[in-house]
């Protein structure tokens, strides 16, 4: 249960750092604010997204 809730909050806190660099780096090309939250809550989902793929194909793997 322990390592469970350790790799969710990695994964958290991994799609937390790549949205805030992609809000970032959207900013610094001059993006409104907007279109930076948009593109860092884009990232956010892929990030989770990915891990929710990776973990169902481990799971069908290893069953």
């Amino acid at each position: 249960m322990a390592v469970v809730l350790l790799t969710t909050a990695l994964v958290i806190v991994v799609a937390l750092l790549a949205a805030a660099g992609t809000g970032k780096l959207a900013r610094m090309e001059g993006a409104t604010y907007a279109t930076a939250l948009t593109r860092a809550a884009a990232a956010f989902a892929a990030v989770l997204t990915l891990a929710a793929t990776v973990t169902a194909a481990f799971a069908a793997m290893f069953a």
